[in-house]
């Protein structure tokens, strides 16, 4: 190696180089905090170099992206003055530059994950750095914890240091033990953070491209956006082209595009031109383009989002961190002072999360599952994770492995998993792969499965039969290391593997990876329904649009707008060759929405999807029952004609358990519903649609409800009638807050006490009429009214109605329904 530490750069990290050379020393872990631009992903690594303990061990430091990762390996081999390959190298999916005499490896957090799982004593390794921790990516977590683990159990010589620019310190501590915090200055020049408040309904892409144009014309340097993904910064390029002079250049910069471009992106301009860099999140870190002095930050971000009831990864447009606005409006003072441009109103910076969720929160856990069996873990709580796997994640991601045969029902490893796991694929399409191998088509899997992998590919194609054709004729050195990859992957499974004269379709290889995503036309060309019973769409231009039958590898977009990116067509019998064990043969009761009829069909089903169906006469019985039940759940329990007698007694027995409570049941719609079996089915065994049922059976199904032990209680507590002094029966009226009886109040005269209910104790509201049966007064108190207003109501009521009585003192009178005697 062609340096010393004396060679190293004086950045401002130099000055803790020594403290965190001694806490690994001495404690093993150390955890770093380090802002943008103070060395430690080149020095730190370097400098570990010369430190006694770690001998002749190899130092690797983990990087969140490939750009990252080979950026760094670039700039540390240059400090030493040699290739990379040498002293530094990388090592990546696709692309690996190490030698016998590397010693710092520089490699992408899955690749490390895999290499701890593959060996886990880590022959060799004397370090691991997880530099830009504060992502938190789900490789990265996973291999903190393996690292921790490996530390503790096999290798207490395993040095392990987290750093990062903004870092969780408290936490990230506490679970390495509450080890040494070492804290850096970071090496910035002023930046000037400024607010331009996006219009509300504006596209983001116009207000980029107008604060672009605007920041070019008033400052020099050059310009690196920010912006959620691909689709916006195309769109951004399109509305700034021919908007400038010769000496501007537009590079685009995201994951999808190649090494080359990439390296062209956060290559300096040359002198005496300015480059706008239009990019993703990838270049909020770990890399450093030279000559930025305006950064604009549309304040967005794009996250996948996981869906276990689907299996289905949505991508989200999201409000970035704190933690990440700031990340970004620091890229322009890397290299002189600057300004920062924040395309949001600058009070909802307040509002933003500290940090971007961990995407173990939000992910698939179905690789780490499957890796956690190979490393004899079930429960998450035996691994030292920050934030635990959530448990319902967890589950679906276990059972869709047992689907996939990679693990038997009691969680552990099956032999068919352990070939899944060897893969460097997504175990689905391992799994995939490993299937195919054993009719002799491994390659023509593995080629779909790194087709899959790597985005871009072969095109944007949704179709994968044209994008897998395009991409095995494809140039590109990109292109070339994937198949390459794809070969390596297929020797593995099947030694000798070549292309074979008739290639498997993709539709029926991808049967093995996406069982629960056969999908089945519906509802006319390019719309679909899923075997996990989701939908999708397709464009209706698209050749896949008039397929009877598809199998989806890639979805997005929300329930009510789902949009199909990547499938192939399958057809019928393929489906039914390849999962006969998945399809079921069965007869169904079914409840018809429209005729509100209960209907009977014998069904060819997988899962979700009917592939074919027989009608079958009109059923009765329990089965019909359970049908009329599904009918009021999905319609509502105004579906039912409760009628004047089944109504009533809801509204008593529902009045006494408001006010006595159990035994008394509830007759809200909601407890109705969730007991329909109890009091609707047994009593529907003869019914065959909704408007069938009959009243009196609803009325049964309501007693029955009701404890035997108080059911004959019912009447005294909540007579369904109130008998006046008169003789007269009126009703009482329960649906209310309150029990209410509405009467004339002639008809209560000579009544000394307030009519009441519950055997005494809860008085009824009275409705007290005119001779016309028009309300004169409401009243709880009836001895209280006859003392006190109705003096007023009586002066009122004989001017209104002369032939009628009103006694001065009615709690004496006698009670009537007729009107004075003539000549009275």
């Amino acid at each position: 190696m062609a340096f010393s530490r004396e060679s190293l750069p004086v950045l401002p990290v130099s000055a803790v180089l020594p403290e965190i050379g001694k806490a690994l020393a001495g404690e093993g872990r150390a955890v770093l905090s380090a802002p943008p631009g103070a060395g430690k992903t080149t020095l730190v690594p370097l400098y570990l170099l010369g430190e006694t303990w770690r001998g002749d061990g190899r130092i690797v430091l983990l990087e969140p992206r490939r750009l990252a990762a080979r950026a760094a390996a670039g700039r540390m081999a240059e400090l030493a003055s040699e290739p990379v390959g040498e002293t530094v190298g990388y090592r990546m999916r696709l692309d690996s530059r190490i030698s016998t005499r590397t010693r710092i490896e520089v490699v992408t957090e899955g690749v490390f994950a895999r290499m701890v799982l593959d060996d886990p004593e880590l022959a060799g390794v004397a370090a691991v750095i997880f530099d830009e921790f504060h992502e938190r990516s789900l490789d990265a977590d996973f291999g903190l914890a393996l690292a921790l683990d490996v530390q503790s159990a096999l290798r207490p010589d395993l040095r392990i240091l987290v750093m990062s620019a903004t870092l969780d310190v408290d936490r990230v501590g506490e679970l390495l033990g509450n080890p040494t915090a070492i804290e850096s200055m970071g090496r910035s020049f002023p930046v000037d953070v400024r607010h331009s408040d996006r219009p509300a309904g504006e596209r983001i892409e116009d207000t980029m491209a107008r604060a672009i144009r605007e920041a070019h014309a008033s400052s020099a340097g050059s310009i690196l956006a920010f912006l959620p993904g691909q689709a916006e910064i195309l769109r951004t390029a399109e509305r700034l082209e021919g908007r400038f002079g010769p000496d501007t250049d537009i590079t685009p910069l995201y994951g999808n595009l190649t090494q080359k471009e990439q390296d062209a992106a956060i290559r300096p301009a040359p002198a005496g031109r300015r480059k706008i860099v239009l990019a993703t999140s990838i270049a909020e870190t770990s890399i450093t383009i030279d000559g930025v002095s305006i950064v604009i930050d549309s304040g967005l971000q794009r996250l996948p989002v996981f869906e276990p009831a689907t299996g289905i990864t949505r991508l989200e447009t999201v409000r970035v961190s704190k933690a990440s606005a700031d990340q970004r409006a620091g890229r322009a003072g890397r290299t002189g002072p600057g300004t920062a441009i924040r395309l949001w109103h600058p009070g909802q910076t307040a509002a933003l999360q500290a940090f971007t969720p961990p995407q173990i929160l939000s992910s698939d856990l179905t690789a780490l599952v499957l890796d956690m069996a190979h490393w004899g873990v079930k429960d998450p709580a035996g691994l030292a994770f920050i934030d635990p796997p959530p448990p319902t994640a967890f589950t679906e991601a276990r059972n869709l492995l047992i689907l996939l045969g990679a693990l038997d029902e009691s969680g552990d490893l099956t032999e068919n998993g352990k070939r899944i796991r060897s893969l460097a694929l997504p175990p689905r399409l391992a799994a995939m792969a490993v299937a195919a191998a054993a009719e002799g088509q491994a390659l023509e899997a593995c080629l779909l499965g790194v087709l899959l992998t790597e985005q871009g590919l072969g095109g944007q194609s949704p179709d994968l039969e044209d994008r897998l054709r395009r991409f095995k004729g494809e140039k590109g050195p990109r292109a070339e290391a994937a198949r390459r990859l794809a070969m390596r992957l297929a020797e593995t499974l099947q030694p000798g593997a070549r292309k074979t004269e008739e290639a498997a379709r993709p539709g029926a290889l991808l049967l093995h990876a996406f069982p629960d995503r056969i999908a089945l036309q519906r509802s006319g060309r390019g719309r679909f329904v899923l075997a996990n019973g989701r939908g999708g769409e397709l464009d209706q231009t698209e050749r896949l649009s008039a397929a009877e039958m598809l199998v989806v590898a890639d979805l997005t977009g929300r329930a009510a707008q789902p949009r199909i990116l990547a499938a192939a067509e399958i057809s019928r019998a393929e489906v039914e060759r390849e999962l006969k064990p998945a399809i079921r043969r069965e007869e169904q009761c079914l409840f018809d929405r429209d005729s509100r009829q209960v209907r009977a069909r014998r069904v060819t089903r997988l899962g979700a999807l009917v592939l074919e169906e027989t009608p079958l006469p009109r059923p009765t019985g329990s089965k019909a029952a359970k049908a009329l039940a599904d009918g009021v759940r999905l319609l509502g329990l105004a579906a039912l004609l409760f009628g004047k007698e089944a109504g009533q007694l809801r509204d008593r027995i529902g009045f006494l358990h408001r006010a006595l409570g159990e035994p008394w049941p509830d007759m809200s719609d909601e407890a109705l519903i969730a007991r329909l079996d109890e009091w609707f089915e047994p009593f529907q065994h003869e019914t065959r649609g909704l408007d069938d049922v009959k009243s009196g059976s609803l009325t049964e199904g309501l007693m029955s409800l009701v404890p035997h032990a108080v059911s004959r209680d019912l009447a005294r507590l909540a007579p369904t009638h109130f008998e006046a002094p008169t003789g007269q029966r009126h009703p009482i009226h329960y649906d209310g807050a309150e029990p209410l009886l509405s009467i004339r109040v002639q008809e209560l005269y000579g009544l000394k006490v307030h009519p009441s209910v519950g055997a005494g104790r809860l008085p009824l509201v009275l409705e007290l009429t005119s001779p016309a049966h028009r309300p004169i007064q409401t009243t709880r108190d009836l001895p209280g009214f006859w003392a006190g207003s109705w003096k007023d109501v009586r002066a009122d009521m004989r001017g209104r109605y002369p032939k009628h009585p009103w006694p001065e003192n009615p709690a004496d009178a006698a009670p009537t329904t007729r009107a004075k005697p003539r000549g009275t």
